[in-house]
């Protein structure tokens, strides 16, 4: 694989609190126009609270680094003199390597500094097979690098999106015999970092979904919404105060496995979980048994009249599960919003959503806030899209650790 960046902008060890904050105000900037899109320096300035001279050093700085460019100058009617110079990122300024590891299907993508998806290889299967899947994983990696030619030197990192348990709910998906049990004893992130000498970052599926969504989509708008990814099993991601909450053991946000009053509880047995009644797998086992292929639950011929009744009774019994999960969140983290997005036809998801919304009016919002419901912007690209954030984010990313010295240096 290729060698490591060495961008002077965020690349450089921190040798002092000093080196610290001017690391952070960088990443501010960066951060403010990734979010908002290219920028003059005065509104860089008016957004992220420094002054003008700090700003101006600083996108300078960036610019000498490769990773802003000036925008060709305009003027803003109504307003004299100079007129201004956006500042935007420049999309070869750096790159990241992405991979979503799941139950259905691997994706390794590579993606630039602006967000923009350069490479992509996907392999599909019925179920995931540690056996088969690294080798096909480390094939498509050297590929995905040997594609970006000379700009793979500038690549962050590795960013992993993948199940926490991927091996876990075995009575619920259809496989062979013990074909899941192999997950038990893997280390995915090491089994990845010992095909590479890039540094690899590691996050749940769905939460690397609702860092795309946080800083490609929706999230740009929002400060606190719970994010529901509707794929192969439900899941979802959080954020707190405009910031990716994962949790201490990474899984905030994990509505699939909240319990269902009366789904399968009583003596002796378990009480069922959002996962079992409101995940894709329901819709592929519904349409495989009425002879359509498994695979058409993810896309618009879910959707047809050929096959609508069958999606019809999923959401039936879908959309008044997911609205459930959605009280129950809401009144624990008092939400401004619910961003849902999936791995299913658009059309398909935005019924599932105005399902879910009329589904919550029959719940007692009394004391509660009743979140909005919002479409997600990013679509089935996200898991893989998320897995190539996390390398930006780290090496990018405004961190209050930053003002920090560590005790090693």
């Amino acid at each position: 694989m290729s060698e490591r960046p060495a961008h002077k902008a965020s690349m450089h060890s921190i040798g002092s609190n000093q080196l610290g904050m001017r690391q952070f105000n960088e990443r501010i900037v960066l951060q403010a126009i990734r979010l908002h899109g290219a920028l003059p320096k005065a509104e860089v300035a008016r957004m992220t609270r420094l002054s003008m001279q700090t700003v101006s050093l600083i996108v300078d700085h960036l610019i000498e680094d490769g990773l802003l460019a000036k925008e060709p100058r305009s003027r803003v009617r109504g307003r004299i003199g100079q007129p201004s110079v956006p500042i935007s990122l420049r999309a070869d300024g750096a790159f990241s390597i992405g991979v979503k590891v799941g139950r259905r299907s691997l994706d390794v993508l590579s993606m630039d500094f602006a967000g923009n998806v350069r490479t992509r290889e996907t392999l599909e299967y019925p179920y995931p097979d540690p056996h088969t899947l690294f080798p096909a994983l480390e094939e498509r990696l050297a590929r995905v690098t040997a594609a970006l030619g000379d700009d793979a030197r500038k690549i962050a990192g590795i960013g992993v999106a993948a199940p926490l348990w991927i091996g876990g709910w075995r009575d619920f998906f259809d496989t062979p015999p013990d074909a899941l049990a192999a997950w038990d004893d893997i280390d995915i992130r090491a089994r990845i970092e010992a095909m590479t000498a890039l540094p690899v970052e590691f996050a749940k599926d769905t939460t690397a979904a609702c860092a795309a969504e946080l800083v490609m989509g929706q999230g740009r708008g929002l400060r606190d919404f719970l994010y529901v990814f509707i794929g192969t099993f439900i899941g979802g991601g959080l954020v707190i105060d405009g910031r990716l909450h994962a949790g201490p053991g990474g899984n905030a946000g994990a509505i699939g496995s909240l319990p269902l009053v009366g789904g399968g509880g009583g003596k002796g047995k378990r009480a069922g979980q959002l996962l079992n009644t409101a995940s894709v797998y329901v819709l592929e086992k519904a349409l495989a048994a009425a002879g359509a292929p498994a695979a058409a639950a993810h896309d618009e011929r879910a959707w047809s009249p050929e096959w609508r009744a069958l999606s019809e009774a999923w959401m039936r019994e879908t959309c008044p599960a997911i609205a459930t999960g959605i009280a129950s969140s809401a009144a624990l983290l008092d939400l401004e919003a619910v961003v849902i997005d999936g791995e299913i036809d658009r059309n398909l998801l935005r019924e599932v959503i105005g399902r879910t919304d009329a589904a919550l009016g029959n719940f007692d919002w009394q004391g509660m806030t009743r979140p909005r419901l919002v479409e997600g912007q990013i679509g089935p690209d996200a898991r893989a899209m998320g897995g190539a954030i996390l390398p930006l984010y780290a090496h990018f990313a405004p961190k209050h650790e930053l003002f920090l010295k560590p005790l090693d240096v």
